[in-house]
Formats: C-alpha cells, sequence, structure tokens
C-alpha cells in the first residue's frame, strides 16, 4: 500500500510549508494524479486521515483532480480518452497508439490553511 508513503510525503511537504509560510492549521489540499498512476484515492484518503492525527493537517479535507488516460493513434491521428491502456486504439483498431496522459505524478495544487 504506497498510499501511506504518498500520504507521509504530502504531511511533509506541508510542514515544509507551514514553517516557511508561518501557518498553524491546514483546511484542505487539492491533489492532481493520473488515472493510470497506480494511486487508489480511497485509499489514499484513509491513510492521512490516519497519519494526519496529531499534526496541523488533523481533519483537514482532501480533494483530488484525476487526470484522464489519454492515447494518440497514429492510425486514425486520433487523441482518444481511454479507462485502461491496451495499445489498441478504440476507434479504429489501430496498434500504433501511445500514451499521452493519465501517467502524472502525485502533486499538491492547493492548501486552504490558516
Amino acid at each position: 500500500m504506497h498510499e501511506l508513503y504518498l500520504a507521509q510525503s504530502i504531511l511533509n511537504i506541508v510542514q515544509e510549508y507551514a514553517a516557511k509560510q508561518h501557518f498553524s492549521k491546514v483546511n484542505s489540499i487539492l491533489l492532481s494524479f493520473g488515472r493510470l498512476s497506480c494511486i487508489e484515492s480511497r485509499s489514499l484518503q484513509f491513510a492521512f486521515e490516519v497519519q494526519a492525527k496529531n499534526t496541523l493537517a488533523e481533519n483537514a479535507s482532501l480533494g483530488f483532480n484525476i487526470q484522464s488516460a489519454v492515447i494518440h493513434c497514429f492510425s486514425c491521428a486520433k487523441d482518444l480518452e481511454v479507462e485502461t491502456y491496451s495499445a489498441i486504439c478504440p476507434k479504429c483498431g489501430g496498434e500504433e497508439v501511445i500514451l499521452t496522459g493519465g501517467t502524472e505524478e502525485l502533486r499538491i495544487l492547493e492548501m486552504d490553511v490558516d
């Protein structure tokens, strides 16, 4: 469950920002990651809640901006959103496709703090 590690990394980043920006409470955090990045948002939410206890992020809510998985097909020259990556174009059946979106790493987009 790599979400435990991710939750701790988020808290470490929050602590670094708190030391620099002098805030004492985190109300919410908006995160972004790609659909194919193997992050389970419910597991991350749970891990964050457990690890945030007795920190300045305790009771902070997490929001998720999940980037769609996108392929480009060279056969039909289309960019298509896909649920999973299968290396075959769902539109034309072409096998010359490249994954162009959905693998983005976890990023903190916003934090609401006091």
